[in-house]
């Protein structure tokens, strides 16, 4: 029968007695698992730990540019590991390391969450850092309502300069030149 319909005879079940088989196009039928496959891992998450590292002599621009580097990172979904690299003798002074890694926590904390305290490794203190989806969630709603609120602000003064402004006629001017006026020179010495 499967030869007369020009299709495969696929054996679904071999324990069963008798052995259960299909008639079907096998290519198709491997074509769409592996469609299906793929969709499924492209629904997939993926969860990235992006790292970033610290000196504790680290100036304040440079503070400033990592930490953004790293709020980015959270935003988008990542864990962020946060490395405080110690070299010779500051090691001694681990405060130091916790005060930057106290920072940045502080600095994200609308849209992260501590997953793993700060702890000295050796010479490097890590601390873990993913992002707070109800935090995030909770941001974005507050964002939008002050966008909303600004648009409305703005359309009410719009509209009451538009009320405010009168549309007053102003003169016609007119388009010929005006007349010259006569100098009076008699009796001006």
């Amino acid at each position: 029968m499967a030869r007369e319909m020009g299709l495969d005879l696929v054996e679904v079940a071999d324990k069963a007695n008798p052995p259960v088989c299909r008639i079907m196009d096998y290519g198709k039928y491997k074509y769409e698992a592996a469609q299906r496959a793929k969709e499924s891992r492209k629904k997939a998450t993926n969860i990235v730990v992006k790292e970033m590292k610290y000196r504790p002599k680290i100036g304040v621009s440079d503070f400033d540019t990592k930490t953004r580097k790293v709020e980015k990172f959270l935003q988008d979904g990542h864990k962020v590991k946060i490395t405080i690299m110690f070299r010779g003798r500051e090691v001694t002074h681990p405060e130091l390391g916790k005060k930057i890694l106290d920072d940045i926590a502080e600095r994200v904390e609308d849209y992260a969450k501590i997953e793993a305290y700060p702890r000295l490794d050796g010479r490097n203190m890590t601390m873990v850092l993913g992002p707070d989806a109800k935090k995030v969630k909770a941001r974005k709603a507050q964002e939008a309502r002050e966008a909303k609120e600004a648009a409305a602000a703005e359309a009410r003064e719009a509209e009451a300069a538009a009320t405010d402004s009168d549309p007053v006629e102003a003169p016609e001017e007119s388009t010929e030149a005006p007349e010259p006026v006569a100098a009076d020179t008699a009796g001006s010495d």
